[in-house]
């Protein structure tokens, strides 16, 4: 097994090395193909791996070699298998498989394909040894090599100003969030030499709950966390990567890189509940990010802006439910976040594909008729994002507020909320595209066409996923196994929600029924009036939802001009009037000296 376990990661590393070397002289399709078939392969070997035992309920750890070792402290190159490495590996490799497979056609056309296709690999085999390490410095490997893939695939229609601009954005804030991260590394390895996962959740229980070196600690990585999922105030950076290709938005969005923060916390389970503050803190920032963000979602007019914003908020509800102490909770919404999400992104690159590269939502409209498949998967996905029973984001989302109403009840309400605002923007994103009439130019609605079944396969499965993927977690009042309780109780401590069972009842009841006068009203409000968002926003709110609250504009003045202003002082003073002038005057003096002695020689 533990060569098996190797070459999970090792096979999509492959992929990448010979796409970038050899990918050139190889047809499309080939280079696909290499893409495409080495990440099936380490899916495949994933559910092999995980269906020949039973004792990754505890986990299992493979060491491979000495990494780094001195006196009183070893760091190992190995790999924690449990069932939550299990379950993020699952997600990485089957759902990434998809956006592989969506992506052959999708991207076919593109004179960067094998770049494209070994830039997917590398992501996917970073993301790998992410969730498989068994140490944080392994863990923080993947999180480096993540960030530099997201770099590579959000700039890579390199030739657009604004696309480098982009890619320069999210990895430079994600470097800020990294140094939080790094620091919590240092200072576990400092006052409790060791970095092991398993380790440092065995010495949580030992330790004084609220110890400050603990709330350091875990504050830390939160901080790293923060960056890397895009919670406040590191968030910004995530709706410009829509820059990249929409495959690129999907596998960061759905199935990898933004959900990294969250496996790092419910990973160290132990740790963070021994520092209530943190948590406290974790909790807060994940309810305002969720709430700001739909807001955002609301004014939103490119399809993929919308669905950027959505992610932002589902990632709030999931460390929301971090910070109430309920772990399981998280993954279970991370599950079902990665079908759906995935399914929305993949959904919304069909439209745009059939609408020859327009975004616009204003644009759109009518094409429920001419993309049928992608109509009704879109509609699957909708429908599971916003909650409506018995689709997947239903359970997970009112699990999550249970939850958090168990832990505060404002808390509780500002999601609900939330929630509220996640069905109105998703809707109306849904209603604006498919349905009325088309609002396009006369050559688009010639184009437009049913994308090709490499794109659509990947649409019905993802669809079928948020169609069922929540039955993994039933409420409790319905009296039926929850799955994933029972798969992570051995890693994860399970949180012991104390709502009554007719708070649950009536949650799901409220639920349904809001969502129910959602539906009618924007469906009455931009089909029924005919009601088109206008070009540009009257109203000072109006204004401030749409221009995102003006926070790319305030850390421009802030940060960004000061330091501009301070470089560019530093450059007068210090490179073009000291530092040019010690050079000239270098200079100078060895002219000088070589005519007074010329005139001595000769």
């Amino acid at each position: 097994m533990r060569s098996l376990f190797l070459f999970i990661p090792l096979l999509p590393l492959i992929g990448f090395l010979i796409n970038i070397s050899w990918g050139n002289s190889m047809s499309k399709s080939i280079s696909g193909w290499i893409g495409k078939l080495t990440v099936l392969l380490s899916f495949l070997l994933v559910v092999y791996g995980w269906s020949q035992s039973s004792v990754y309920e505890h986990g299992l750890d493979y060491t491979y070699f000495k990494w780094i070792e001195t006196s009183n402290f070893t760091i190992n190159f190995s790999f924690l298998i449990d069932n939550l490495s299990f379950l993020m590996m699952s997600i990485i490799t089957g759902i990434g498989f998809l956006i592989h497979l969506y992506s052959s056609g999708y991207m076919h056309d593109d004179d960067g394909y094998h770049r494209f296709f070994a830039y997917l690999n590398l992501f996917i085999f970073f993301m790998l040894i992410l969730v498989m390490g068994s140490n944080l410095l392994m863990t923080f490997i993947g999180w480096e090599g993540v960030g530099l893939c997201s770099y590579l695939l959000i700039g890579f229609w390199f030739k657009e100003h604004e696309n480098n601009d982009a890619a320069k954005k999210a990895f430079i804030m994600n470097r800020i969030g990294d140094l939080g991260f790094l620091i919590g590394i240092f200072l576990c390895i400092f006052h409790y030499h060791t970095i092991e996962y398993v380790a440092l959740n065995e010495l949580a229980k030992s330790i004084p709950v609220g110890a400050a070196i603990v709330t350091l600690i875990t504050f830390a990585l939160f901080i790293g966390a923060t960056g890397k999922s895009a919670q406040i105030p590191l968030y910004t950076w995530l709706p410009d990567a829509m820059a990249g290709p929409t495959p690129v938005s999907a596998l960061i969005h759905a199935a990898t890189m933004v959900t990294a923060g969250i496996y790092m916390i419910t990973r160290l389970n132990g740790l963070f509940l021994a520092a209530p503050f943190t948590m406290d803190i974790i909790l807060s920032i994940g309810v305002c990010t969720a709430l700001i963000a739909a807001i955002i979602a609301t004014r939103q007019n490119d399809i993929k802006k919308v669905l950027a914003y959505s992610t932002v908020s589902q990632l709030g509800f999931m460390f929301a439910a971090l910070g109430a102490g309920a772990f399981v909770t998280g993954m279970f919404h991370l599950t079902t976040h990665a079908f759906f999400k995935a399914l929305l992104f993949l959904g919304s690159g069909s439209v745009i594909h059939a609408m020859s590269g327009e975004q616009d939502i204003r644009n759109m409209g009518g094409l429920k008729s001419k993309l049928k498949i992608t109509h009704l998967t879109f509609l699957i996905g909708t429908l599971a994002i916003t909650g409506v029973p018995p689709l997947a984001g239903f359970f997970s989302k009112d699990e999550v507020l249970a939850n958090v109403y168990s832990k505060s009840f404002w808390m509780f309400v500002f999601l609900a909320v939330t929630s509220v605002l996640t069905a109105f923007y998703m809707f109306r994103l849904y209603f604006l595209t498919f349905f009325g009439t088309f609002r396009g130019t006369h050559e688009q609605e010639h184009h437009l066409h049913e994308s090709p079944f490499s794109m659509t396969l990947p649409l019905i499965i993802l669809a079928i996923l948020s169609a069922f993927g929540g039955f993994l977690g039933f409420p409790e009042v319905f009296h039926m196994p929850h799955f994933l309780n029972k798969l992570l109780g051995g890693v994860v401590k399970i949180s012991e929600s104390e709502v009554s069972h007719a708070f649950e009842y009536g949650l799901m009841g409220v639920s349904v029924l809001l969502l129910a006068i959602i539906i009618y009203f924007t469906y009455n409000y931009f089909i029924k009036q005919n009601n088109v968002p206008r070009q540009n926003e009257q109203g000072f709110w109006a204004r401030a939802i749409s221009n995102k609250f003006y926070v790319d504009e305030a850390y421009n003045a802030v940060f960004i001009s000061p330091l501009n202003s301070f470089s560019n002082w530093l450059y007068r003073i210090f490179d073009r009037k000291i530092t040019d002038c010690l050079v000239n005057q270098i200079g100078l003096t060895a002219l000088l000296s070589g005519q007074i002695i010329r005139k001595l020689q000769t």
